[in-house]
């Protein structure tokens, strides 16, 4: 059972809107094939009321709505006609499954508490509602008064009870607790159907869920992207995984929607998944040392049974200081892009010296690298940039002040320009035209490009066109810093020329 909409609904700062409630509804009932969902607690407000009303007519026009459950209270009927007339069929109502909540919280001895849900048992059948018990607090009470919940079970075992629902309310429990509690309810009742309701206090709400599907438990909840309240409940992604793999179950859950379903409510829910969150995490399939992409490269060595794949997804290969060229190559065979060894060579150089300069280097990106390589890196460096300073101030124009290499010898220069690339071009033209006595081209075109899908920190592409007597060149650079990049196309740009120039005098 899932229950996003009402448990999940009880993370703090998480408040679905009614169109939301219907849209995941739709996604987990028909696109995941969850064979229940929880959708709202009665009696909350006027407009829980109305969604679960409204969500209840799309069941029922779809054939869904003995899927729906809500959860009711002991208020003497009260939130049994909320139900009813909401139009579900089935309700999960909530008693005290340890005795110090029926002492200290109702007030009221386990006879006399057995006796409410007695009488709201007899209520909800004869208004037609198929009901769940949940025994909350039942971890605490299975530990610290097993009397009382035996008396409890002894007492409800005959009535018309569908499922009996084991919550670790507070999330104590470990799995060899899960395991040895649920265990002893499955032996004692063995004719009764239970389900467990695992948080995440510790941790462990999915080895619990395991270690509770090991001793027979019929039926596990959970919610999407592991929303709930406090640490949350057990994962939804985590658990089918681990049914499927592990207890080698049957569920009927379309794994490969799963990805899809947990972008959508984490946008609706604003609560983001942690990019190394089991399943649904950015970078859980990603490879980032080399090694392991060469080992995919050799009869995936670094595969196991979570292929992205199942879950909608596709490994991915980071580019960084530790990937190296199987990295790479993994990443030019995904783009279509074939290149020789030495090419591929210079390309992981290239990679390295850029990912020391942002946090990560994209597959978008690696067309610009590759481009940027390809094209210019085997322009001889006659002209170096040594060192540069550029201040901005406000109210004030921005000032250059450059140190730059030509054919071995050391000029410097400074300039105001209208902006800070415009003054170190200035500086730069400055030292051609009043310390080398040359000409230095115009500049006629100015394109920045930014890989799709870029952040701030994204790398930028500058790609300059220039006109140097009559003839067009276009150089380009690439950094995470703009500004830099346009400098790396200007130092390109010059060093073409200066190439010319030696072939002319050479000839």
């Amino acid at each position: 059972m899932d229950t996003t909409l009402r448990d999940g609904e009880q993370t703090s700062g998480v408040s679905f809107a009614r169109q939301e409630k219907l849209s995941i509804a739709r996604l987990l009932l028909e696109d995941l094939k969850i064979p229940r969902i929880e959708i709202a607690s009665a009696r909350v407000s006027t407009g829980e009321y109305e969604m679960a009303k409204q969500l209840c007519e799309w069941a029922e026009k779809r054939g869904h709505i003995d899927k729906i459950e809500i959860l009711g209270f002991l208020d003497k009927g009260a939130s049994i006609e909320w139900i009813r007339s909401c139009g579900a069929k089935v309700m999960n109502l909530l008693c005290k499954g340890s005795e110090k909540h029926c002492t200290f919280q109702l007030q009221k001895t386990v006879q006399e508490h057995v006796e409410d849900i007695k009488q709201t048992i007899k209520k909800a059948k004869e208004v037609g509602l198929k009901i769940n018990l949940y025994l909350e607090d039942w971890s605490n009470g299975i530990q610290h008064s097993p009397q009382y919940v035996f008396h409890l079970m002894d007492a409800l075992k005959n009535e018309a009870v569908e499922r009996f629902m084991l919550p670790d309310t507070l999330g104590i429990l470990n799995p060899l607790q899960t395991l040895k509690f649920c265990r002893a309810m499955r032996r004692r009742y063995p004719d009764l159907r239970f389900d467990f309701h695992a948080h995440n206090d510790y941790d462990l709400a999915t080895a619990n869920t395991f270690a509770a599907t090991l001793t027979g438990i019929q039926g596990v909840h959970c919610t999407v992207n592991g929303l709930g309240e406090r640490a949350g409940n057990a994962p939804l992604t985590s658990v089918v995984a681990v049914l499927h793999d592990h207890v080698k179950a049957t569920t009927g859950i379309t794994e490969n929607m799963v990805n899809k379903v947990s972008r959508i409510v984490e946008s609706y829910s604003g609560i983001r998944v942690a990019a190394n969150k089991p399943i649904i995490g950015e970078s859980v399939f990603t490879q980032c040392a080399g090694v392991h992409a060469d080992g995919d490269n050799k009869n995936n060595l670094y595969y196991n049974d979570l292929l992205p794949e199942r879950f909608g997804r596709k490994r991915e290969y980071a580019l960084g200081k530790t990937s190296g060229r199987a990295n790479i190559r993994k990443n030019l065979e995904s783009l279509g892009i074939e290149l020789d060894d030495e090419s591929i060579k210079r390309v992981t150089q290239r990679v390295v010296e850029l990912s020391d300069k942002k946090e990560m280097v994209t597959p978008e990106d690696l067309p610009y690298i590759i481009s940027d390589v390809l094209k210019h890196e085997t322009i001889a460096q006659h002209v170096k940039v040594i060192n540069y300073t550029l201040n901005l101030s406000q109210g004030l124009k921005p000032v250059a002040i450059i140190a730059i290499e030509v054919n071995g010898k050391t000029y410097e220069g400074a300039s105001t320009g209208d902006g800070q690339y415009d003054a170190f071009v200035k500086a730069i033209r400055k030292i051609y035209k009043e310390q080398l006595g040359r000409t230095f081209p115009s500049l006629t075109n100015y394109t920045v490009n930014i890989p799709p899908g870029g952040h701030t920190d994204a790398l930028v592409q500058t790609v300059i066109s220039w006109d140097y007597n009559g003839n067009i060149l276009k150089t380009q650079g690439l950094d995470a810093d703009q500004m830099e990049a346009a400098i790396q196309a200007t130092i390109k740009m010059l060093n073409l020329i200066e190439d010319k120039e030696l072939n002319i005098q050479n000839n």
